[in-house]
């Protein structure tokens, strides 16, 4: 197993008598990316600012890349990069001048740091917009330059905070493939997010935050196979199969029309390969299989007992 990048145990948080945190576990392994979702309000961003540092928790342990959030919080600060919810760019300093402002902050030497910045303009397709303010630039554009002043300091463990809210689906799947990049050269994700395709196609691992607790971590899959509604749906080359296959598979719902039976399953191979034999160990033929699951926004709606706030949207 992968050394954790983060690890946290019961954390807690309330402010007055609303409880944020109620005593949740985190464990991510180096090299992956961790998604936690959640309702608005479920608590997400105070993780974050938890473990990025910029809010102490009332009860609860965590170590960051191996440093200690409460004896050594410099020893995060210096592990990690955040970008949040909404970008940090200076309107009134270049692309570059932004960079360059990162670069001294964590006090890199000046050829070092100018090194750094060039590197990370063209790795993100902005040299040509290095000399102009970020006013003149496009959402996907802005976003890009959030997160190379987060890399500026070459972090082990980014935290993400809903990074792609608001980008068109192009900008947002540029994003995608950058995490990805980030990954494959050994970066830690902890990404929040309110799109669960966004979840479902960048996250090795899935927790959901409700009410400030953890009630569902597992693998995309894993998490799907836990809600109903999960089917396969066979076609027959006639009505005789289609008969035939009704009678064996007991459990199932026949379409005489499209000679179509639909079979309740929870996506494993395993269910697969048994229907599939029994089938088989009665001669009745199979033109063709598809498989159903629940996505994640199943998994959501089921958990939390509403939708995100991203859905509805896209659903308007």
């Amino acid at each position: 197993m992968r050394n954790p990048a983060v690890s946290a145990t019961a954390l807690r948080k309330s402010y007055g008598d609303k409880v944020v945190l109620d005593g949740i576990d985190l464990h991510v392994p180096s090299g992956t990316v961790f998604s936690l979702l959640g309702p608005n309000g479920a608590g997400k961003t105070t993780t974050v600012n938890i473990l990025s540092t910029l809010v102490t928790p009332d009860a609860g342990a965590a170590t960051i890349a191996g440093a200690d959030l409460a004896t050594d919080p410099d020893g995060v600060r210096a592990s990690i990069g955040l970008t949040g919810q909404f970008s940090a760019v200076d309107n009134l300093l270049t692309g570059e001048e932004n960079l360059f402002l990162m670069a001294d902050l964590h006090h890199l030497p000046r050829r070092e740091g100018r090194k750094r910045a060039a590197e990370l303009l063209e790795r993100f397709e902005l040299t040509d917009a290095a000399k102009k303010t970020p006013s003149t630039f496009s959402g996907g554009m802005r976003r890009k330059l959030d997160l190379a002043m987060t890399l500026i300091g070459d972090p082990k463990v980014i935290f993400l905070d809903e990074p792609t809210t608001g980008l068109d689906p192009r900008s947002r799947r540029t994003m995608w493939q950058i995490i990805r990049d980030l990954v494959d050269g050994g970066v830690t994700i902890f990404l929040t997010t309110q799109y669960l395709e966004e979840a479902d196609q960048l996250a090795d691992r899935v927790a959901v935050l409700d009410g400030g607790r953890i009630v569902a971590l597992g693998t995309p899959d894993e998490l799907k196979r836990r809600v109903p509604g999960g089917h396969m749906q066979l076609k027959f080359p006639d009505a005789v199969s289609l008969r035939d296959a009704t009678r064996v598979l007991r459990v199932s719902t026949s379409d005489e029309e499209a000679l179509a039976l639909r079979v309740p399953t929870d996506g494993t191979v395993a269910a697969l390969r048994a229907v599939l034999d029994r089938l088989d160990d009665e001669a009745v033929a199979v033109d063709s299989l598809t498989v159903h699951t629940p996505d994640l926004d199943d998994v959501f709606l089921s958990l939390t007992g509403h939708r995100t706030e991203a859905t509805k949207e896209m659903a308007r």
